[in-house]
C-alpha cells in the first residue's frame, strides 16, 4: 500500500469519565471534547480517544505505550504530579531497566496500564 500513515489513535475506556478527564488533564494532555461522551487527548502530535464507556474485561486488559525522550526525567515529573494521592486506584511504578531500554508504569483511575519508555 502506498500511503503515509499520519497517526494511530487508540480508544480507551473510563470507569468514571469525569475523573479520567481530570486525570489526563493533570497528566498534561490537552483535551479536545468531541461530544458529551468522548474526548481526544493529545500531547504534541500524539493522542488517544477517551470515551465514557467501561467494559471491565476490556479496560483491565488495555495497555498503552508512550515513548519519551528521557524516561528518568519523565518519571520525576510524574512523581511531582502526585497523582497517586490525588486519584483513587492510581499507581506509579518505578523505572525498570530492560534489554531494549527503560520504562516506568502508571495505572490510571480506571485500570489502564500506561508504559512510559525510552529505547536504547
Amino acid at each position: 500500500m502506498e500511503h503515509q500513515v499520519k497517526s494511530i489513535r487508540p480508544f480507551i475506556g473510563a470507569k468514571n469519565f469525569e475523573i479520567s478527564r481530570n486525570f489526563y488533564r493533570d497528566l498534561n494532555f490537552e483535551e479536545i471534547p468531541l461530544g458529551p461522551s468522548m474526548s481526544y487527548f493529545k500531547t504534541g502530535e500524539t493522542g488517544f480517544y477517551l470515551q465514557d464507556a467501561y467494559v471491565k474485561d476490556w479496560v483491565d486488559n488495555t495497555m498503552v505505550f508512550l515513548e519519551v525522550d528521557d524516561v528518568a526525567r519523565y518519571y520525576r515529573e510524574l512523581v511531582a504530579l502526585d497523582l497517586t494521592s490525588k486519584y483513587e486506584h492510581v499507581k506509579l511504578k518505578p523505572i525498570r531497566e530492560l534489554d531494549w531500554g527503560r520504562e516506568c508504569f502508571l495505572i490510571d483511575p480506571s485500570g489502564i496500564l500506561w508504559h512510559f519508555g525510552e529505547f536504547n
